[in-house]
């Protein structure tokens, strides 16, 4: 199905965005791939303080989704891959939305809007890192036009973890 995508808004993370997102992503299945459950609010509090310093340092970050009402939906953005394993230096691009959003394209768009305000900043490459059978996110990685580059082993599941590249020096129908 080729629906029109909806037009979302991101905006730098408020201090106030920790307790949305924290309300958002107090879903299990949201959390299915992150831990399992819910984290506390001061993981949102540093979450948030962290990502409006990414973008006062580097002119991108982790953004608040928000629908056309204003509605918090969720995050996307970018950050520097922070983990002493995986992808080390690498720029990631991520996302999380609430599960009432599901399946609407927010996530899609808002990453593609994402890889714009990034390549404006000079970024060269992308990575997104995700867990095996997390195909939600799998699906965004290719309709970005992300390949899949490598394995990792994950330092505390059993399962490695898979690294997806987007090379933004040269433009793409999908990551436009």
């Amino acid at each position: 199905m080729n629906r029109p995508l909806p037009a979302p808004r991101l905006r730098v993370p408020t201090h106030e965005d920790a307790l949305a997102w924290h309300r958002v992503f107090a879903d299990p299945e949201v959390m299915e791939f992150h831990g399992g459950k819910a984290a506390p609010l001061s993981v949102y509090e540093e979450l948030t303080a962290r990502q409006r310093r990414h973008d006062a340092e580097r002119g991108f970050c982790f953004w608040t989704i928000l629908d056309e009402s204003d509605e918090v939906l969720g995050f996307t953005g970018a950050q520097p891959w922070s983990p002493q394993w995986g992808p080390v230096g690498a720029i990631e691009i991520g996302w999380r939305l609430g599960r009432a959003h599901w399946g609407k394209g927010y996530v899609t768009a808002a990453a593609r809007e994402t890889l714009r305000r990034v390549r404006e900043a000079g970024v060269p490459e992308v990575v997104a890192m995700v867990r095996p059978g997390n195909e939600r996110s799998i699906a965004v990685t290719r309709r970005l036009g992300m390949r899949a580059a490598e394995t990792y082993p994950h330092p505390t599941l059993a399962e490695d973890a898979l690294c997806f590249r987007l090379e933004l020096n040269r433009h793409t129908d999908n990551a436009a």
